[in-house]
């Protein structure tokens, strides 16, 4: 809908306010700020729901793989074959085979739950990015070293260097009954993958040194699969069912991690529709603005038509009005919610130190801090909305002004 001149000389005469016109300039202010508002905190709770989701599967994805084959009772049978067949399965990137057992660490009379994870040396290369002290390379088959995530190692006072004790229930059997299986590993490294669960009960070692300490000969348990999509593993590793019937089962990063995912999108949906009802009173106030405008205006519109002004004319100014409204908060939504983002850490630093209180607390959150990705698609579709409802907004006040007849207002002057 283009303005010729004239309709746009009425439009910008009217989109600030005139003598007498102070509250309806005021409900139009509001009208902004709340659009600008709705904006903002769609984008930005948009962004952090992303982020919250993307970096979970990032990291879960680095720890995890984009899928497990996980053999029953924890062993994985003729697993050289199988881990060929996967290999040469289209679209896998790589697979790795991988020993996973909980067991208990002590170290200086304190004792914690962990999951101890056999695993190659180029997987244990991996960590790298992830390495707060230490050393990787000295983790190697027989050298009695292992790596532990950081919260781990403040919960039981380690460090690099100490000598912690991994207990394996399965251990020899005497004549005064089972004796569990304990050694001793020294710790090379300190792990943080920023995953709150994992740092708290990662122990990481070599998978020969796995195989030893929970006497499993040389068998693993399962095999860590990586794809070229992880949205599409399913279809992916789909060839590969038939073969391992009855002896391991494929779990997917949604399976293994259904219920956290599932939550999120739920979660994700509910305050989407829950902030786009406050776009939705914005576009209300926007139309209150313009009913009392034309009210205003009343006698203007009259004497525009006696000039020349056709209702098509008038249709369009108000419309345009409005839609302007809108459009200005919606852009300034826009920079507030990138604005927001991107100083979001020092924010919620704020914010703890406000209420005394931790806001994001890893502990329930899993991600020790908060993440943000924004979805160029999902803003657009955001401004798309408000402008949209804004301009909607409009259509009911600007056709009553169009349909103002002169011959009535101006009877009486």
């Amino acid at each position: 809908m283009f303005l010729n001149p004239f309709e746009w000389t009425i439009t910008k005469r009217y989109m600030l306010p005139g003598k007498g016109e102070g509250f309806i300039a005021l409900v139009a202010g509001i009208s902004v700020l709340v659009v600008m508002l709705s904006v903002a905190l769609l984008i930005v709770v948009m962004s952090v729901m992303n982020g919250f989701r993307g970096e979970l599967l990032d990291r879960f994805v680095n720890l995890n793989g984009h899928a497990m084959i996980i053999g029953y009772n924890g062993r994985l049978d003729n697993w050289e074959e199988i881990l060929e067949e996967v290999r040469a399965t289209p679209d896998v990137v790589s697979a790795s085979p991988i020993i996973e057992q909980p067991l208990l660490i002590t170290f200086n009379g304190r004792a914690n739950g962990v999951k101890v994870r056999g695993n190659t040396q180029q997987d244990i290369a991996k960590l790298a990015p992830n390495l707060v002290e230490g050393n990787l390379s000295a983790i190697q088959p027989e050298a009695g070293q292992i790596a532990i995530g950081k919260r781990l190692a403040e919960n039981l006072g380690a460090r690099t260097g100490d000598t912690v004790t991994l207990l394996n229930p399965q251990g020899r059997t005497t004549p005064f009954g089972t004796v569990p299986r304990q050694v001793g590993y020294q710790v090379s490294a300190l792990i943080e993958t920023g995953v709150y669960e994992f740092d708290q009960t990662f122990v990481v070692m070599p998978i020969k040194d796995a195989q030893t300490l929970l006497l499993t000969g040389d068998k693993i348990g399962l095999i860590e699969v990586m794809t070229t999509d992880a949205e599409d593993v399913g279809r992916i590793l789909e060839p590969l069912q038939p073969r391992l019937q009855g002896i391991a089962v494929i779990n997917d990063w949604r399976t293994i991690n259904s219920s956290i995912f599932e939550a999120l999108e739920v979660e994700r949906v509910a305050m989407f529709f829950a902030l786009s009802l406050i776009v939705l009173v914005a576009a209300f106030n926007i139309l209150s603005s313009l009913v009392m405008l034309v009210r205003a205006k009343t006698r203007d519109i009259a004497i525009l038509r006696t000039m020349g002004a056709t209702r098509r004319n008038i249709l369009k100014i108000f419309v345009t009005t409005g839609t302007v409204i809108g459009a200005f908060g919606t852009f300034t939504g826009v920079a507030l919610g990138f604005l927001v983002l991107y100083f979001r850490q020092p924010i919620l630093k704020f914010l703890n130190w406000a209420t005394g209180q931790d806001i994001w607390n890893p502990e329930v959150r899993l991600l020790t801090e908060l993440p943000a990705r924004s979805d160029p698609a999902e803003i657009v579709g955001i401004c798309a909305l408000a402008i949209g409802l804004s301009f909607l907004a409009t259509l009911y006040p600007a056709m009553k002004a169009a349909k103002t007849d002169p011959v009535q207002v101006l009877r009486y002057e």
